[in-house]
């Protein structure tokens, strides 16, 4: 059995009951870092073995894994912080194992834009969730597709590209479109800033330096 583990965000006590058991009884934790989720299992005394499993290895490491499940073994596969499988390793690990007839069990948890999505305060009955935007090639076409979108867009981004893209948003989808960036969710200087894309934009401009990771929220257009 491979189990999907989510993990905190941030505040490390958003971890559920069954999250902490199923990590201490698998035979084995695959880490997106085992570095940093060496924080997560020692805060809650979990000495399962664990084993690297990210972007750059999953091809080659997949393999081993299923084959570990096929022997009968249980490993759980947890991200550096949220949902495996959103934004982070997960899918072709789970496609693998579906395909080799291993089941998949997925733990409900942690996951940043839901929280970013109800604090934002924009429609939240229907939206796309959209990750991270390509950095280069086919960044413009997204964008242009996005400009017509008419359910609010969940993007992921990094702190150091958070004007960039702010900017890209306020050129295709106009500098007044509703907007909202939430960052540091969960941890103690957590902020959610809404207004337009062009207010939002001048104020993360003014800050010295942003933190954390950021998940940017733009109204569907009219």
């Amino acid at each position: 059995m491979l189990y999907l583990v989510p993990t905190p965000i941030g505040n490390l006590e958003d971890i559920t009951y069954r999250a902490v058991r199923v990590l201490k009884e698998v035979d084995l934790i695959a880490c997106e870092d085992t570095r940093t989720s060496g924080v997560l299992l020692s805060h809650y005394d979990i000495d399962t073995a664990t084993t690297s499993y990210h972007e750059h290895n999953e091809r080659k490491k997949a393999p081993q894994l299923v084959a570990r499940l096929r022997a009968g073994q249980a490993i759980a596969l947890i991200s550096d912080a949220g949902t495996p499988g959103i934004s982070d390793p997960g899918f072709y690990l789970a496609r693998a194992c579906w395909e080799a007839d291993v089941a998949v069990t997925a733990l409900p948890g942690p996951t940043a834009f839901v929280p970013a999505l109800t604090a934002s305060a924009l429609p939240s009955d229907r939206f796309v969730f959209e990750g991270f935007l390509p950095k280069k090639k086919g960044r413009q076409t997204r964008l242009a597709t996005l400009a017509d979108e008419p359910r609010t867009i969940v993007l992921y981004e990094a702190p150091y590209r958070l004007l960039r893209t702010l900017d890209d948003l306020a050129e295709h989808c106009g500098p007044d479109r509703p907007a909202a960036v939430a960052r540091e969710l969960t941890k103690k200087f957590e902020e959610v800033r809404r207004g337009t894309l062009q207010s939002v934009r001048s104020y993360f401009a003014t800050q010295d330096k942003v933190r954390g990771e950021c998940v940017v929220l733009v109204g569907g257009a009219e």
